[in-house]
């Protein structure tokens, strides 16, 4: 089994958590993952564990500002993107990450589009986008259209909380499972990976701050997010993985490889949003494939 190296760094009087699995190869760049939310930490990511092994890679994860072992709250100002790309960069510094593959899924990859887009970092070998989004108001209209499949009742739920502002009401919360187990992840049974069911420290006020009270309701710091025309200069060799039935629909994906020049594309067709939960074999051998390809 590869080395689990664990630590924190100062970052902005506080600390951000890091868990580094594997030793450095002068031959292959390490993989570096950038965990949804804002807020959902980096635990789903040691399912990719046995890159390290398998493919004599370092693997990095690490919880954001605002979640798991990095929680903070009672900062909402500090719910920016700004935060979690100058945490990313001084993440690399303090890591020595001179040349990296970046591996973004859902607000992750958001984030990668953003420090690729905007801060033009060098030593990017590659960037793998997972299950996000190039502009916040697909995402919304893509989630609300499959509202308009699910029941009735699911439907009124999901429209009285938009219209009162109540997202805590019982018939919405119910609604809300409903809909994320369908298009996102769980129900996690008891044979599940421990990385899947361990407690976690969700950061709900970065979510909220920064995204919004779901995830068609973008009404956060994030709510200009929009990089269609960014995305047609994006430089760096771009895998895009999404799901057939992901809150990153196969249209959401579709707009992507159509935007980043000589992009690719795989489509998990057994997998909602976390494709590596869904099809992990698959995920990580297309992974590894990717990734020697690029080093």
């Amino acid at each position: 089994m590869a080395k689990i190296t664990e630590g924190m760094m100062p970052y902005l009087h506080y600390e951000t958590y890091y868990r580094i699995v594997g030793e450095k190869n002068p031959k292959k760049a390490p993989l570096l993952l950038l965990h949804g939310g804002p807020g959902s930490t980096h635990n789903y990511f040691e399912l990719l564990d046995e890159i390290a092994d398998r493919d004599q890679r370092q693997i990095i994860m690490y919880d954001q500002l605002g979640c798991g072992q990095s929680f903070l709250e009672g900062r909402p100002e500090l719910w920016t993107k700004e935060t979690w790309v100058e945490e990313l960069i001084e993440l690399r510094k303090q890591l020595n990450l001179e040349e990296i593959h970046l591996l973004g899924q859902s607000w992750g990859g958001m984030l990668a589009i953003i420090y690729g887009s905007d801060y033009a970092p060098k030593g990017i070998k590659s960037m793998i986008l997972s299950s996000t989004l190039p502009y916040n108001s697909v995402w919304e209209s893509e989630q609300k259209r499959r509202i308009g499949y699910m029941g009735k009742d699911v439907q009124e739920a999901f429209r009285k909380a938009e219209e009162t502002g109540n997202y805590e009401a019982p018939e919405y919360l119910s609604a809300l499972k409903l809909f994320m187990e369908r298009y996102c992840a769980g129900p996690f049974p008891e044979n599940s990976p421990e990385c899947l069911k361990r407690k976690k420290i969700v950061g709900t006020e970065s979510y909220v701050s920064a995204w919004g009270p779901n995830e068609f309701t973008p009404t956060g710091s994030l709510r200009d997010y929009d990089y269609r025309e960014k995305l047609r200069s994006f430089s760096y060799p771009t895998m895009i993985f999404s799901g057939a039935e992901d809150l990153c629909s196969p249209y959401i994906a579709k707009l992507m490889y159509d935007a980043i020049p000589n992009a690719e594309w795989e489509l998990f067709q057994n997998s909602r949003h976390m494709c590596f939960v869904d099809e992990p074999e698959k995920y990580k051998a297309l992974l590894i494939d990717w990734l020697n390809r690029h080093d």
